[in-house]
């Protein structure tokens, strides 16, 4: 069987930060999960810094460099997603939302998502079902049931729960995100959308003219 790959789109801000650390520990949650149920998997990091000042380009042009390209190609024929964004001001980054305006209508049809979100406090732990979940609702994606926030005090807590609102520890609720999206990826019949530059006849019979 085809090894399925897991796209892991963080939209953090610096590097290091707390969102790529989140993404990647959602990332590999997911795989190892995949493992469980005899299924082999792979990440492939999306890091939306990196392509920042393309994608204004893009906005302003309708030209995407190939780097941007690439990284929305990546997500889009993936077999799982999680996507990652600080909160600012209750809601995802600029950063976030435009690289998901740029992404084509329906491209994300039916694809399997895991959503999660950082913060300073945790007062902002409900941005995942106000702002990230409409937006991949109305994107037509899949998400799992759990959302993972995680604020400051959540890295590196090892307690079984935090003291101040019994909210179980990061680590299992990172667990219980990736056993989700791997359940979902494992029973999806989902199809990467068409690519429109990909030809549909070899060379060979372009050449001879069939």
């Amino acid at each position: 069987m085809t090894e399925r790959v897991i796209a892991v789109v963080s939209a953090g801000l610096r590097d290091p930060s707390s969102t790529r650390l989140l993404a990647d520990r959602l990332g590999e949650a997911t795989v190892q999960a995949l493992a469980a149920r005899g299924i082999a998997a792979t990440t492939r990091l999306v890091d939306l810094r990196t392509v920042a000042a393309d994608m204004t380009t893009a906005l302003l042009t309708s030209v995407q460099s190939p780097a941007l390209a690439e990284a929305q190609r990546t997500v889009t024929h993936a077999d799982g997603l999680v996507a990652v964004s600080p909160i600012y001001s209750g809601s995802y980054n600029g950063l976030f939302k435009t690289f998901f305006d740029l992404v084509e209508e329906d491209a994300l049809e039916d694809m399997p998502v895991l959503l999660g979100a950082t913060a300073g406090t945790a007062r902002h732990s409900l941005a995942i079902e106000h702002a990230l979940r409409p937006l991949f609702a109305y994107l037509g994606a899949v998400t799992t049931p759990t959302g993972v926030f995680a604020a400051t005090d959540d890295f590196g807590h090892s307690s079984a729960v935090r003291a101040d609102d019994d909210v179980a520890p990061l680590a299992d609720r990172v667990a219980r995100g990736g056993a989700e999206l791997a359940r979902l990826v494992a029973t999806s019949e989902r199809r990467p959308p068409a690519d429109p530059l990909a030809l549909t006849e070899s060379f060979e019979d372009l050449l001879r003219g069939e």
